[in-house]
């Protein structure tokens, strides 16, 4: 690592369960994202082709007057990191084995993940010499107690609570010293609301619960995933699905898909349609969203804010509006205008502060990055 120079050029990558976003972060300061939209077949593969289509043609503008092949550092978004509590980890071969052994612990995201770095090394590294980081959403919540991340399960089964989301989480935390003040230190729950969707609990700015637990199938429902169910209906359902079958019914099958009876797993499609099964999914969402707050709230004796982000979080006024509805005894009321307005602040005068915050997993990895070059 010594050899490297710091002042280059970053590409982070983030594939998420249904969009493929980048962001290329230029010495000169300037920022370039990138974002598709993966096709309904879950080919990752065509999403990845197209985005590094574009980020060659981008850079080779950048490059046209150096004769040699310049460096180029990617940072790529891993959802789980296993045991592992760093942020940032150089992508070898070592680490690439490593994470190729614990697929199965994200399903959904972990072979987008890796095959984005098989892509970058395939096409990129012809015009630009290459170094590659994995940084993980698991690291977020190292900082979790035992009574958060131990489940009642025997423990000779290494079988934990990891959490995800963390890279946004982190992100966020970063600012809300500047947007609260005092109260940043205080009990902060960050509901991170979209397609793949999870709450956080901070404690001066330390992650001490979340809603998922050792996948990022669990907790609240989202898109295409159920989150927490009676461990009897898994067993249930191996009796009538083969394990391909049943993780494709767990990860693409269920969640607001199966709620809406097969309708959408888009929240926004989901909120326009006048059908019965759409409403019923819409109101379930967000009964569960507020119950996972609330139960925040019990666990740590309140909450000092809430905040929104993802994609759901940041632009669905409704959403919020029902989940916020019943948390005035929590100290929450929304103001509406300001809600429908997707503000910053969209809290009354008199409420504890509720807070929208773009997520940026982007722009962490980047600067994590950045830190693990200049270490």
């Amino acid at each position: 690592m010594a050899e490297l120079d710091s002042n280059v050029d970053i590409l982070t990558l983030n594939c998420g369960s249904s969009t493929l976003k980048a962001s290329l972060f230029l010495t000169s300061g300037q920022r370039t994202h990138y974002h598709y939209e993966h096709p309904s077949d879950h080919d990752h593969r065509q999403t990845f082709t197209d985005l590094l289509d574009d980020i060659q043609r981008d850079l080779n503008s950048s490059y046209l007057s150096i004769e040699h092949k310049p460096q180029l550092v990617i940072g790529h978004r891993f959802v789980h990191g296993g045991e592992v509590t760093d942020e940032v980890r150089l992508l070898d071969a070592d680490e690439i084995s490593r994470l190729k052994s614990i697929i199965h612990l994200a399903p959904l995201h972990m072979p987008g993940n890796l095959l984005g770095v098989e892509y970058c090394s395939e096409i990129l590294a012809k015009q630009f010499h290459l170094i590659q980081f994995a940084c993980f959403d698991t690291a977020f919540h190292a900082t979790l107690p035992e009574i958060a991340y131990r489940l009642p399960i025997p423990n000779h089964l290494n079988i934990r609570r990891y959490g995800f989301h963390g890279l946004s989480y982190a992100h966020i935390a970063r600012q809300l010293p500047d947007l609260l003040g005092e109260t940043a230190h205080g009990k902060i729950v960050i509901a991170h609301l979209g397609s793949g969707a999870s709450l956080c609990l901070l404690e001066s700015l330390r992650s001490t619960d979340t809603s998922m637990g050792y996948t990022p199938a669990g907790g609240i429902p989202m898109g295409t995933r159920s989150g927490d169910l009676d461990p009897g209906i898994m067993l249930e359902l191996m009796s009538r699905y083969n394990s391909t079958d049943l993780t494709d019914l767990v990860f693409h099958q269920m969640g607001l898909l199966a709620l809406s009876g097969g309708e959408s797993s888009e929240m926004s499609r989901l909120i326009a349609s006048p059908s019965k099964n759409a409403r019923f999914s819409v109101d379930f969402f967000a009964r569960q969203v507020r119950a996972s707050i609330g139960g925040f709230a019990a666990k740590t004796g309140g909450i000092d804010a809430l905040i929104f982000t993802g994609g759901i979080g940041e632009h669905s006024a409704e959403i919020r509006t029902l989940i916020c509805k019943p948390l005035g005894l929590l100290g929450f009321q929304l103001d509406e205008t300001s809600n429908q307005q997707n503000a910053t602040s969209i809290q009354t005068a008199g409420s504890k502060p509720i807070l929208i915050i773009p997520a940026d997993e982007e722009a962490e990895i980047a600067r994590i990055v950045k830190l693990r070059l200049l270490a």
